[in-house]
């Protein structure tokens, strides 16, 4: 359970702090300001991401760099199709090493590589936040908090 904001940034502290965070293919689910791009800047920060960390909403993808860290983050909120992420080329993108954040992965069905981990988020009242954290592949039970 997130209570407030500062339990998401405690959560994106801890996952920054495994050395596995830098590497890993996360995909971050839940309904529209369930808070994914909020837990996806506080893991960028966490990270060393400095400057302005804005949402893909629009651009579809944000690349971010810091000392010995590539990432990307994604949003496929706006596709219609799954082909589409096929046709933006991030195929390759996936294929880079790095970190990979993407939101509304359900819209590239079948075409995004598995996940290491899955971070769903439900909003409750209150602000409050109920967190299900999934581990597909033995790095991502490394990132478990």
């Amino acid at each position: 359970m997130w209570p407030d904001e500062s339990a998401c940034e405690a959560m994106a502290r801890t996952l920054a702090s495994r050395p596995g965070a830098r590497t890993a293919c996360i995909e971050l689910r839940g309904g529209l300001g369930a808070g994914k791009t909020t837990f996806a800047r506080h893991l960028l920060r966490a990270l060393g991401v400095k400057g302005h960390i804005k949402s893909p909403s629009y651009a579809l993808m944000e690349p971010y760099t810091a000392p010995g860290l590539d990432a990307w983050h994604f949003d496929f909120y706006r596709f219609d199709d799954p082909q589409e992420w096929e046709d933006a080329g991030f195929r390759d993108v996936f294929a880079l090493p790095g970190l990979k954040l993407g939101e509304w992965p359900e819209k590239a069905a079948g075409l995004l590589p598995g996940p290491d981990l899955s971070i769903e988020l439900e909003m409750l009242e209150n602000d409050q936040r109920r967190v299900t954290v999934d581990a597909f592949t033995a790095l991502g039970l490394e990132l478990l908090p």
